[in-house]
């Protein structure tokens, strides 16, 4: 028997579930312990107590030939995979089915028409939508194929079947999105439409060639989702009440800002919601368009056919629009007629990547737009995160280091409150469910407005916000944590510049 290799982290290896398929769960439950590989004359188990004897006699008859390499890892990761494995126990029926069907199959006819793929395609839909999963990735591995969600932000294995189960899985899925199955070496994109648990959503698909095959990602859009409020994402009243009046106004630019899954296309929809009537003409141009709204012309980019966003919003002028929402403002020529369809008596709503409203301006000059033209243009800036929300089956008073309290002194008051989750079956031990929007909302004032033009400094322009009443998405995030709804831990993580 080898010695023993201290605390594995499971995460970073890749897992043989033929193995562990070869033992009895309930032993491997009892003991807490999961075999990672095997070869010819040794197996490697990972225990949570390496010197608990009786497990390892347990585990030694199970592999009577073997030598046994023990490796000891957390219970809590132990536990996860068991569960995995247990999750598999659940479908090995349908994958017996899927491996029957494949070897009887002969014409890709025949695969197109076989139904039990179709079935652990709805298995893993129906499990990702009831775990709240914002996007879905397929992913092979040199044995398996991986299936993981992105719940509350942050990646989690789902489940984990045999490496042939991932080509029929893979050809079928690009079936459903009108994608060339036999083209593996170019990435693609695609979309497709299901009914899943008495809810209608579309998925949006992207695949990209990998080692071991393509990677696979499905973004989940949940139709009612485009019709959330404002309110409802949310944000808080007074951040509200400064978007509303810049959306009150005739004509002019609105600009949300963030990194990459800030929630900002969620945020245009809600503004769209608000603008959309019977009696103005509301056109988009987008790329993708997620969601698809009545009272509304969509206009999808096709880059392949010429139609970039600076060509379709130029034709987009010629339609007689009130409002205009641009997906994104990627470029200089964008950007120009962006600020020219503003300046001419029109409503445009846009996003831009970038960590703070004011830092919106800085980038709309170094993208080559000129002063004076923003400053004309500008109505309001957004800028915005997701915090996670505190799981409230096990939220709990947080304790605060003192270090930490005296750093954000001028922030919080004497005797402040903090809390969070402690983890628990209902946020899956995350101490977290849900999320939800932290943002400041930059109002353009005439004094702004005549910094802008001169051309001042960023620090000139945030003094002047804050004698306006600015309100940074830092000091909106401590309101958030000392409110209960997050934890202070998250608005430093995710807010603190």
């Amino acid at each position: 028997m080898n010695e023993i290799a201290i605390d594995l982290d499971l995460d970073s290896v890749d897992m043989d579930y033929q193995t562990i398929s070869r033992v009895p769960f309930s032993q491997l439950k009892k003991f807490t312990v999961i075999p990672i590989s095997q070869d010819d004359i040794s197996v490697r188990v990972a225990f949570y107590d390496p010197l608990d004897i009786e497990a390892q006699e347990a585990v030694q008859r199970l592999f009577p030939k073997k030598i046994l390499q023990i490796v000891s890892a957390r219970k809590k990761q132990i536990e996860s995979y068991l569960y995995k494995v247990e999750l598999q126990d659940s479908v090995k029926d349908l994958i017996k089915k899927i491996r029957d069907e494949l070897n009887s199959i002969t014409t890709l006819q025949e695969q197109q028409k076989s139904s039990s793929i179709l079935l652990l395609i709805d298995i893993i839909l129906k499990t990702c939508i009831h775990s709240r999963a914002s996007d879905i990735h397929i992913e092979p591995t040199e044995k398996n194929c991986v299936v993981r969600a992105r719940i509350d932000g942050k990646l989690t294995e789902v489940q984990i079947f045999d490496k042939d189960i991932y080509p029929p899985l893979a050809s079928r899925l690009k079936l459903l999105s009108n994608l060339d199955i036999a083209e593996k070496r170019k990435p693609q994109d695609g979309r497709f439409s299901a009914s899943v648990a008495d809810g209608e959503y579309d998925f949006r698909i992207s695949t990209l060639p990998v080692l071991y095959g393509e990677s696979i990602v499905m973004r989940i859009l949940d139709k009612e989702k485009a019709l959330v409020k404002l309110e409802d994402a949310g944000m808080d009243s007074a951040s509200y009440n400064k978007l509303i009046k810049g959306l009150k106004k005739p004509f002019g630019i609105i600009l949300v800002t963030g990194p990459t899954g800030s929630g900002k296309t969620t945020t245009l929809y809600g503004a769209l919601n608000e603008l959309r009537n019977v009696q103005d003409k509301i056109i988009t141009v987008e790329d993708p368009v997620e969601y698809r709204m009545n009272l509304i012309q969509q206009v999808q980019v096709n880059p392949k056919i010429g139609l970039s966003f600076a060509t379709a919003l130029r034709s987009i002028l010629r339609q007689d629009p009130d409002k205009i929402m641009i997906g994104e403002i990627r470029d200089q020529e964008t950007l120009e007629i962006a600020i020219k369809a503003a300046l001419t008596g029109h409503l445009v709503i846009s996003t831009l990547h970038t960590n703070d409203s004011i830092g919106a301006i800085s980038r709309m000059l170094d993208m080559g737009a000129q002063s004076y033209l923003i400053s004309g243009a500008l109505v309001a800036i957004q800028a915005q995160r997701l915090v996670r929300k505190i799981c409230i089956k096990c939220k709990k008073v947080d304790k605060i280091s003192l270090s930490i309290l005296e750093e954000l002194d001028r922030y919080i008051p004497e005797k402040a409150i903090f809390y969070k989750g402690q983890g628990c079956k209902e946020c899956n031990d995350t101490g977290y469910v849900g999320r939800e929007m932290i943002c400041e909302v930059l109002n353009i004032t005439d004094k702004l407005s005549s910094l802008i033009a001169k051309g001042a400094s960023k620090d000139a322009m945030l003094a002047q916000a804050v004698d306006d009443g600015f309100v940074d998405i830092f000091e909106n995030g401590i309101r958030k944590a000392l409110d209960g709804t997050t934890s202070l831990e998250e608005v430093l993580k995710v807010a603190k510049t």
